[in-house]
């Protein structure tokens, strides 16, 4: 799992090639884009959204679930994105855009997703066999980013993913962050909190935390949080060991760096240590990547002082067995 993650900034360029080879149309819909999936297969929707943030010139939404927004038609995109392409929630909004009439493009390695799409005619972009569906981050996102642009709703940020992968690259390099964030979070609760551009790599920090390290994790948003859920931190602080991570990258409104302090203050004040993290990088795409990649080292670090194995998941397969 640590080499997947630290091939990151390697996946990027093959990522982009995958998209061109699947040549995905390039035609304007109103609607935006739709991207459906579960889990690690739909983060990528999340990340492109935060990382086109204020160019977006239609919506970029992400839907997980069985059914597509009910607003779905002829003038939306919509990504399906399975990395297994069995899905079962993918599937059936696969079906429900085709039945929209809503132009489509599945992303995945396979499976029903591939076979139903390419009876079709519907472009398929080719994800790399053999990861854990999680560390396909990066797969997810490019295409997520692509299909945006594809669809003309945010300008192409090809040239911003190609330098990202030196900034990642110099992530990788130094592991000393990602240890002492982990040592800090070890046999603790976290919770981990962003505002804008990083809410969504906050939603991945705790989706990481949960299928890497076998924890317990929770995510928040600022500034949100601040209209309720600090009321309840001196509550946690006594009955649990909690500990907090907040996300943080410059562009963000002047209000929420100061949201940012004083939610740490508030946390440190209750007894619960409060890590800052903030983004690398120069532009917004590096911001989002670079948390990324930092909260997925981190999640294996967590695991590794657990002692335990961050790419088996048996409560999540047992749970699909049990489904059915």
């Amino acid at each position: 799992m640590r080499d997947d993650v630290l091939a990151q900034p390697h996946q990027i360029g093959d990522a982009l090639w995958r998209v061109e080879a699947a040549k995905v149309p390039q035609r304007e819909a109103p609607g935006g884009l739709m991207v459906c999936g579960m889990g690690g297969s739909a983060v990528g929707g999340d990340l492109a959204a935060a990382a086109i943030g204020p160019r977006a010139m239609r919506p970029v939404r992400t839907v997980r679930g069985y059914v597509p927004d009910p607003w779905v038609g002829p003038d939306t995109l919509v990504l399906c994105a399975s990395y297994s392409g069995s899905t079962e929630e993918t599937l059936y909004c696969y079906e429900a855009a085709g039945a929209a009439r809503a132009p489509r493009v599945a992303l995945t390695t396979g499976g029903p997703l591939a076979e139903r799409a390419r009876e079709e005619g519907v472009p398929v972009i080719g994800i790399p066999s053999g990861m854990q569906p999680r560390a396909a981050v990066i797969y997810m996102t490019v295409a997520a980013l692509e299909c945006a642009a594809a669809c003309r709703a945010a300008p192409s940020l090809r040239t911003e993913l190609e330098g990202a992968a030196g900034t990642l690259t110099a992530l990788g390099d130094d592991p000393g962050e990602a240890r002492a964030i982990a040592e800090t979070l070890h046999e603790r609760l976290p919770v981990v909190y962003g505002a804008e551009l990083t809410a969504a790599p906050a939603g991945r920090w705790k989706t990481q935390m949960n299928e890497n390290a076998k924890s317990a994790a929770f995510a928040g948003a600022l500034p949100e949080a601040n209209h309720n859920e600090i009321q309840g931190w001196e509550w946690a602080a006594a009955h649990a060991s909690p500990a907090a991570v907040l996300l943080s990258a410059p562009g963000a409104h002047p209000r929420i760096e100061r949201r940012i302090e004083l939610t740490a203050e508030l946390i440190e004040r209750a007894g619960v240590p409060a890590v800052r993290v903030a983004a690398r990088g120069e532009t917004r795409v590096d911001h989002v990547l670079s948390l990324v990649m930092l909260g997925d080292l981190v999640s294996i670090e967590m695991a590794e002082l657990a002692g335990a194995d961050p790419s088996v998941v048996e409560t999540i397969e047992g749970f699909k067995q049990q489904l059915g």
